[in-house]
This record gives structure tokens, C-alpha cells and sequence, in this order.
């Protein structure tokens, strides 16, 4: 019976001990199925940012076409009488007389060895008029204008010019009814062998513009003495209000035109 015992707690042992290493054989197999490398993602790489260079397009220098000027050319007088109303005119010429200044424009009386231009409140300051003397060459630019039959450059700027002229007065008494004395407008001309016919204050007493007709040969003539030309304190102003009807004068004066002829007086001798 001990040896029944005996034989029977060694089966149950080596039972016990293939059991155990069955077991272990699981856990070894079940500890290399968790050892095995994971399976690793690779690296994100990522590409390096290439810019593509910036090109740009070769600065080709364009060539700068200048516009034209439109400045007209030094006219001839013939060309100014020639010239449209409005045209842009550009003359040299000197001046010869200075009738007024006010709001920094002045009129003056100017001539060259072909004829005679009249500006009328070209642009200039106070300074610059005063500056502006008997002789005095100056370039004008402006546009031919009329009013009442005289010609005349308006909006008219000027440049000082090297040179000096001063213009002797023509003897135009035979032109005196005749087509031909317009050519001469605004030149400085003399009249002799005239006679009073009537002398007129324009506001009925001095201290303004005095009317005097003038005739000779059967004929009259409008001649004037302006105020703002010559002032009231001037031998010419104080002689023509003295005058008398009858009275026989030499005048000069610029050939001004208002309707027909109509001389402004810088100058008179009475001479009969």
C-alpha cells in the first residue's frame, strides 16, 4: 500500500512538471510576440524649399523723344500784319513811350527800324515797368488783338535783350486822307503846318484827356492827349489847353488808331 502511495505521488509530481514547462513554453512564446520590433514609420522628410530665383526683366532704357516746341519763330513786321487775329506773335522791339501801370500791367508804345507795335497791359510788376526805359529792347510774346481799328499784341509776357533804339519821328502830313497812312500805325510821327479847330477837355475840364481837331488842307483830323501817357504836369498837357482856335502847331505823337486816325500828342509848337 506505501508503495502504491509512493508511485502515485510521483505521477502526480511529473504530471505537475510537464503541465509547469508547457506553460512556461507559452509565456516564452507569448513574451517574444511582444519583443518583436514594432514596425517604424519612417522619417517624414520633407523636401527642401527651393525658390526659384526671382528674374527680372532687363531695364531697357526707352529713349525720351522731346515734343516739339510751338514757339514761334522773331516775326518781321510784315509778318505781324500778316498775322490772324489771335495768332501768337513774337517780335523784338524797343520801347518808345509807356502810357500806364496798374495790377502789375503795363501799356506801352513800341517800334523797331520796320514798324510799330502797341502793348496793351502786358504783363509786368511795378519795378519792371519803371525799369523799362526810352530804348530799352525787349523780345515780346503775346497775340495779336484789334479794338476799333487798332492793332495791338494782348497778354503779352517780355524778356530784356541787349540793345538800345530809339525811333526819329516820320513827317507823315502827306499821308494825312490817305489808305496808306495805317502801314504806319503806332509810329512816331510828326504833323506840321496844322491848324486849330477845336480843343475839348473829355470830362469839360482839365485834369483828363483833351480833344483836338486839327485840319489842314479843307480836311479834320481827331488828334488826342492822353492823360495816362503824358500826365497833367507835362509841357505838352499844359501847352495844348492853352491853345486857340486858329493857332497853327507842329505836333508829334504816336499814330494811334480809334476809328481812323487818331494821334496821341507828345509833343506840340505852336507856330503861327
Amino acid at each position: 500500500m506505501k508503495k502504491f502511495l509512493a508511485l502515485l505521488l510521483v505521477c502526480v509530481l511529473a504530471f505537475a512538471l510537464v503541465a509547469c514547462g508547457s506553460d512556461v513554453k507559452k509565456d516564452e512564446k507569448a513574451d517574444k510576440a511582444t519583443d518583436a520590433p514594432k514596425t517604424t514609420e519612417a522619417p517624414e522628410t520633407e523636401a527642401p524649399e527651393t525658390e526659384a530665383p526671382e528674374t527680372e526683366a532687363p531695364e531697357t532704357d526707352v529713349p525720351e523723344t522731346d515734343v516739339p516746341e510751338t514757339d514761334v519763330a522773331v516775326m518781321s513786321y510784315e509778318d505781324f500784319l500778316n498775322a490772324e487775329i489771335d495768332d501768337e506773335i513774337v517780335v523784338e522791339t524797343y520801347v518808345q513811350g509807356k502810357q500806364s501801370w496798374w495790377d502789375n500791367k503795363g501799356t506801352f508804345y513800341t517800334q523797331n527800324e520796320e514798324g510799330a507795335y502797341f502793348l496793351y497791359e502786358m504783363g509786368c510788376t511795378e519795378e519792371e515797368y519803371n525799369a523799362l526805359t526810352v530804348g530799352t529792347k525787349i523780345k515780346v510774346t503775346g497775340y495779336k488783338a484789334e479794338w476799333a481799328g487798332e492793332l495791338e499784341i494782348m497778354d503779352a509776357t517780355f524778356e530784356i535783350l541787349e540793345g538800345n533804339y530809339v525811333a526819329e519821328p516820320i513827317d507823315a502830313t502827306a499821308l494825312l486822307g490817305t489808305d496808306e497812312l495805317v502801314n504806319y500805325q503806332n509810329q512816331l510821327a510828326s504833323f506840321k503846318g496844322m491848324t486849330v479847330e477845336a480843343i475839348e477837355y473829355k470830362n469839360g475840364e482839365p485834369g483828363d484827356d483833351i480833344y483836338v481837331t486839327l485840319g489842314l488842307n479843307g480836311s479834320s483830323y481827331d488828334f488826342c492827349v492822353e492823360v495816362y501817357l503824358t500826365g497833367t504836369d507835362s509841357d505838352v498837357y499844359t501847352t495844348v489847353g492853352a491853345l486857340e482856335v486858329g493857332n497853327v502847331v507842329d505836333v508829334e505823337g504816336f499814330l494811334y488808331w480809334y476809328e481812323g486816325v487818331n494821334p496821341h500828342i507828345t509833343a506840340i509848337e505852336v507856330v503861327g
